[in-house]
């Protein structure tokens, strides 16, 4: 199937990036509290994707993010929940704990989305691209080519290299791998804003969000979002799913480092500075 880009153009203003939103109602609520106070209209606002994954309100998650009128590209969940395939396509190792949690979470968001949610997720592209502060960006999930790549900062620059080149762009924003860092090889970024829906391993209880601004060139900052956890557990609780995730909300630290290279399994528990 040929990729879906959507270019936006010229943007500018202040911008605000996220991603993996999880279907975490209460840190989505926390972050278009954010956006309002800085000033950032929906239309700057942009999702790396993964609108719906770990958490205990799929539907009121969608419907609010819909309502807000933020841009969106298209994560593996909604691409599997577009194309009611039965797993996630998260890419987890088969027989992992997480390949095994991700098939509670994936079946209870399949079956609390209702049928005009699909036509949302069709109506999603898979990178968006454009032109801010004198620089082309292109947004993708994992990588341009490979939606659930799991791209850190010790990732190879090649591998990011191959993404830039294929979208002919000077800086990538990208989502999927839930920590937020910045790689940087002469001119070229590729920038990742953290997830929102699921704390960075850092021991925090708040999540990670991007704000940009254009007034002094292209200038980047990564913030915290603090929101209601408590009530996010407790829809997590009440609808059965796994409290390894819930504890995770809890103490910002992840159920385990399955996915993760070495560079960042040294980072469990550890507040993160993430440099610009």
């Amino acid at each position: 199937m040929d990729k879906k880009i959507i270019d936006l153009g010229k943007k500018s203003g202040k911008m605000l990036f996220f991603g993996g939103v999880y279907s975490n109602l209460q840190a989505l609520f926390s972050l278009i509290e954010i956006a309002k106070e800085k000033g950032i209209p929906p239309e700057n606002c942009i999702c790396t994707g993964d609108i719906i994954g770990y958490c205990g309100q799929p539907q009121k998650t969608l419907d609010r993010f819909k309502s807000w009128g933020a841009h969106s590209i298209l994560g593996n969940v909604e691409i599997q929940l577009r194309d009611d395939e039965e797993d996630c396509g998260c890419d987890f190792t088969t027989g992992s704990r997480c390949d095994g949690f991700s098939e509670i979470w994936f079946a209870f968001a399949k079956a609390n989305l209702n049928t005009h949610s699909r036509d949302f997720f069709k109506s999603l592209p898979d990178h968006i691209l454009l032109e801010y502060a004198g620089k082309k960006i292109g947004i993708v999930h994992g990588s341009c080519d490979l939606v659930s790549q799991f791209v850190f900062k010790s990732t190879d620059w090649k591998e990011k290299q191959a993404s830039l080149d294929a979208l002919n762009a000077e800086v990538i924003i990208a989502g999927h791998c839930g920590l937020p860092f910045v790689d940087q090889q002469k001119e070229q970024l590729w920038l990742n804003p953290g997830v929102i829906g699921m704390p960075a391993n850092d021991g925090q209880t708040s999540t990670w969000a991007m704000i940009t601004d254009d007034a002094n060139g292209f200038e980047y900052e990564h913030i915290a979002v603090s929101y209601d956890y408590l009530t996010a557990i407790e829809e997590m609780k009440k609808h059965g799913l796994p409290q390894e995730y819930a504890k995770t909300l809890e103490t910002g630290i992840w159920d385990n480092m399955e996915i993760l290279p070495e560079e960042e399994k040294l980072l469990k528990g550890k507040k993160l500075l993430v440099e610009w």
